[in-house]
């Protein structure tokens, strides 16, 4: 009797990616920016001529949302990333201060490892592969084992495209034989530099043991906060798109509504005319019972579900022309279902007296999972704006947008992406629409401006901007009371 072991197979896979990856990166190191560029563009021009099957394909392969949506997602990427990705400088010579005679040199992390979700396979491997291969790294994906065809079909077009205009062989790759012991091989080889991890949390903490730097973009449970300023028809309308779109998968969509008390009927009126269901309390509690598993993990089944069948599966019948469930709730709790990320189309719905306990609330929200990811507020108050976004422990606010879109940069100028970092509250190293410029490190480049002798005598010759005006350079001593006067002068002067 043959028998094969698929984890020593993976485990033997991934040290001879990482190895490819690592030879074919140093001549990847070696290319230019526009050549770079010429890949990149190639490989987005090739992509783009298979974005509605992919999205079919994923839909069929995950049964999570609507592929309608998730060609949205693929077709956004391809066209507002790469517009983003024209024009920008991410190895080389990035940036040059001829004034302080400093300069800045993008250099590339090197083998990076890419874990997407199962939610958003398509969109998120192609943005992966083409902000990787912009700054100079090579990629190596280990594929969700639900969506495994479709990404392993995403990188297959992808990687001919670019071996086709001058990719080195190895330089994107994915592991064939997913396991994982195979996956935890490829993060803890010595010779990967940064892991990428979109929406896998299990394989979080595995990540953060293998000790190289890790950007998480992961669960949200962001609320949205309706002030009384608000534009109540818009953000009623803004809120239920968001929730609704590929039936709740993204993690920026709104999990709460929070509702400022005087204007509460009227939102509620506009939310019923726009196609939520408010449940009664028995509904709630039984449909509570089905978001998570006993070892309070999500439970698979009800993700991307739309609000008939959830309803169905709780016991319960809405209309057709039902789009959003909503449950009214009093209390933020560990033990509220109602209190955490459900990637479905279920809303918790909290009324708060004013703004400031609206602000208490959100907090209580965002720190119930403490991944700080997203926030929306729909106000026309600018002081109660600046005040959400000074106070909110999360990683980007929203102002008078829908979540899911906006925080991808679809309907804000936020950097167009598919990892959206939730650093803010110590999960991944960054909080930032990730780009290219988060996949190299900045090489720091300064000219001598002063000798040693000048340090060391207590002489600085001033020749800096702040003084570049003033009548004349001097060379000072740096204990002259006059001198001294002149400078704090100059500063005041600056300063109004």
């Amino acid at each position: 009797m043959r028998i094969i072991d698929n984890d020593l197979l993976s485990i033997q896979e991934s040290r001879i990616l990482v190895e490819n990856a690592r030879e074919a990166q140093r001549k990847l190191a070696t290319f230019s920016q526009e050549k770079l560029d010429e890949i990149v563009e190639r490989m987005t021009e090739e992509i783009k001529k298979h974005v509605c099957e992919l999205a079919k394909m994923s839909n069929d392969e995950t049964d999570y949302g609507k592929w309608e949506d998730k060609y949205v997602k693929n077709s956004f990427v391809c066209k507002y990333l790469s517009s983003r990705l024209k024009g920008m400088n991410c190895v080389g010579i990035i940036s040059k201060d001829e004034e302080n005679k400093t300069m800045d040199v993008g250099v590339p992390m090197g083998v990076i490892i890419a874990l997407c979700p199962s939610t958003s396979p398509v969109s998120t491997t192609i943005y992966k592969a083409l902000i990787a291969i912009k700054s100079g790294n090579a990629i190596i994906f280990s594929p969700h084992p639900r969506a495994k065809n479709t990404i392993s079909r995403t990188l297959d077009i992808l990687i001919r495209a670019a071996e086709g205009y001058g990719l080195p062989e190895g330089a994107l790759a994915y592991l064939h034989n997913v396991t994982t012991n195979g996956t935890l091989e490829l993060m803890n080889h010595e010779d990967a530099s940064l892991i990428i991890n979109t929406g896998v949390p299990r394989l979080l903490k595995a990540a953060y043991r293998s000790g190289k730097p890790v950007i998480y973009g992961g669960t949200g449970n962001g609320p949205a906060f309706i002030e009384r300023t608000a534009d109540i028809t818009q953000a009623v309308k803004d809120i239920i798109a968001s929730k609704t779109f590929d039936n709740g998968l993204v993690s920026a969509a709104e999990q709460s509504v929070v509702v400022d008390s005087c204007i509460e009927s009227e939102v509620k009126r506009e939310l019923e005319k726009n196609g939520a269901y408010f449940m009664s309390e028995e509904e709630s509690s039984k449909l509570a019972l089905l978001f998570f598993r006993n070892d309070g993990s999500p439970e698979p089944d009800i993700v991307g579900k739309s609000a008939q069948e959830l309803a169905k599966k709780a016991g319960f019948s809405v209309a057709s022309d039902i789009r959003v469930l909503i449950s009214k709730q009093k209390y933020v709790s560990q033990n509220n279902p109602y209190s955490r990320e459900k990637l479905c189309p279920v809303l918790a719905y909290y009324i708060e007296d004013d703004w400031m306990h609206a602000c208490e609330k959100c907090i209580e929200l965002l720190l119930s999972e403490r991944h700080g990811h997203t926030l929306v507020i729909h106000s026309r108050d600018e002081e109660v704006i600046r005040q959400f976004a000074l106070k909110k422990p999360v990683g980007r606010v929203l102002v008078n947008t829908p979540g899911a879109l906006g925080s991808m940069g679809a309907t804000t100028n936020l950097f167009p992406s598919m990892t959206l970092g939730s650093g803010s509250a110590g999960h991944g190293m960054t909080a930032d629409n990730v780009s290219p410029r988060n996949l190299i490190y900045i090489r720091k480049v300064g000219y001598g401006v002063r000798t040693i002798d000048e340090i060391v005598n207590g002489k600085v010759e001033v020749n800096t901007p702040l003084l570049k005006d003033m009548e004349a350079k001097e060379s000072c001593d740096l204990d002259n009371v006059e001198f001294l006067e002149k400078v704090l002068k100059k500063l005041m002067e600056n300063l109004k």
